[in-house]
């Protein structure tokens, strides 16, 4: 089983990463944007260094800095190998001020594999955010198709009976761990917008807990990031999980969450399970 919490070298990684960003950051304020921007895209320039490099989007979800895909310049949106909406959930951090979330992205230190990617994310002005990341890529972050819509439709589900049966009778169903919606591995999580707990049935000590500054291993702000998921109606999102079905191991989790009514929301996710 791969470990998806950092190591030593992931540690240094990330500090370079950081730092790395914030220098592009102090460049730009320093020699203003179209010049930055120029040097950032230069695939021989300051700003590419292995696989640490600059990539920045407008809040349209354009494509401004990508000098390893150029080709992505002037594009809008981007989704990841498994279908996630990477630019959509930047720019929903980005509008919180930045701060870091998982991406699968080419590795071009490995030949373009797909890995997982921690990138981290800067608001530079309201109309331009820039990012960087590493990889982990000692995590494994390709997940099934017919297990993701597997899951969509279980998610789907589970908001039709919360529609038909009322929020009270839902939820009991939902945090009961010998019931339906917990059959085969899988369970249904749900809070309000405020981040409380209202479903999780194998952590029921949590329920009516406020979880909104709730971090991952790696510090991802994962509840933040999946009620933006859900206030766009639903979506999916990448984070670091206990595993009930591996004695609460920490497991890369794919979930999928939908909207209810405006005032709480409903997921369930799978697990990486290693190369």
């Amino acid at each position: 089983m791969t470990s998806c919490t950092a190591a030593d070298d992931i540690n240094i990684n990330e500090s370079q990463t950081i730092a790395f960003l914030e220098e592009a950051v102090s460049y730009l304020e320093e020699n203003g944007q179209a010049k930055a921007i120029a040097e950032f895209n230069n695939a021989t320039g300051q700003f590419v260094r292995g696989e640490l490099y600059i990539f920045g989007y407008d809040f349209n979800g354009t494509c401004i800095v990508h000098p390893i895909k150029p080709e992505l310049i002037g594009q809008t949106g981007l989704l990841d190998v498994n279908g996630v909406d990477v630019v959509g959930r930047e720019i929903d951090l980005a509008k919180q001020g930045g701060g870091t979330m998982y991406i699968v992205f080419s590795n071009p230190a490995h030949e373009g594999k797909e890995e997982l990617k921690q990138v981290y994310i800067e608001n530079i002005n309201d109309s331009l955010y820039l990012g960087s990341g590493y990889y982990l890529s000692n995590i494994s972050a390709t997940f099934d198709g017919e297990e993701m819509k597997n899951l969509s439709d279980y998610v789907e589900t589970a908001l039709l009976y919360a529609t038909d049966n009322g929020k009270e009778e839902a939820l009991q169903a939902f945090n009961d761990p010998a019931g339906n919606f917990t059959a085969d591995g899988r369970y249904i999580f749900a809070y309000d917008y405020e981040g409380n707990v209202l479903a999780l049935p194998h952590q029921l000590e949590l329920l009516a807990v406020s979880r909104i500054d709730a971090q991952d291993p790696n510090g991802v702000d994962f509840v933040r990031q999946i009620i933006d998921v859900a206030k766009a109606g639903s979506g999916f999102t990448y984070y670091i999980y206990p595993d009930p079905d591996e004695n609460m191991t920490e497991e890369l989790k794919l979930s999928y969450v939908v909207d209810v009514d405006g005032t709480w929301f409903l997921g369930s996710g799978i697990y990486s399970k290693g190369e």
